[in-house]
C-alpha cells in the first residue's frame, strides 16, 4: 500500500514538473527534424544557444551563436541583446544540451525570455539527455570553437 502511494505522489509530482514548461508540443522540434531545417540556411531560423560556453566550444549546432547559460542574469541580457534588432515574426530556436531537457537550468528562463520579447515564432530543440547523445552521437553536424 505504501508503494502504491509513492508511486501516485511520484507520478503527480511529474505531472506538475510537465505543467511548468512554457512551451507547448507545437514548439518542439526533434533532432531529426531540425537537421532538415539546418539543411536549407537561408532564411533559416536564428539559433540560440543558451547552455554553459564548455559545451558551445567543444561542439555546437552550426550557424548557433553562444549567448549564456539563461539561468544566470548575463546570459539572460546576451539572449535580450542578440534579439534586439530581430523581427518578431522570425524563427527563434533555443538549446542547451547540458542534461535531460526535463532538468534544464536554461531552457525555461531562455524561452519565458524570448516570449517575452514578443517573438511569436519560438521553438526548442528537444534534446531528452544532452546534446552529446541525442546530436553528437548521431552524427549530426557540428561546429566547434
Amino acid at each position: 500500500m505504501k508503494f502504491i502511494f509513492f508511486l501516485m505522489i511520484f507520478c503527480m509530482s511529474l505531472c506538475a514538473f510537465a505543467a511548468e514548461d512554457p512551451w507547448n508540443s507545437t514548439q518542439v522540434l526533434q533532432p531529426q527534424q531540425f537537421v532538415e531545417i539546418l539543411k536549407n540556411p537561408k532564411n533559416g531560423p536564428v539559433i540560440l544557444h543558451v547552455g554553459f560556453q564548455f559545451l558551445y566550444k567543444n561542439n555546437h549546432i552550426p550557424g548557433s551563436k553562444y549567448v549564456g547559460p539563461a539561468n544566470e542574469e548575463s546570459g539572460l541580457n546576451h539572449l535580450k541583446t542578440e534579439l534586439e534588432k530581430i523581427p518578431r515574426d522570425r524563427e527563434v530556436v533555443i538549446y542547451c544540451g547540458c542534461c535531460p531537457l526535463t532538468k534544464c537550468p536554461n531552457m525555461r528562463p531562455a524561452f519565458k525570455a524570448v516570449q517575452a520579447m514578443g517573438f511569436k515564432n519560438i521553438k526548442i530543440l528537444n534534446l531528452p539527455e544532452n546534446l552529446k547523445k541525442d546530436w553528437i552521437e548521431k552524427n549530426y553536424p557540428v561546429e566547434k570553437g
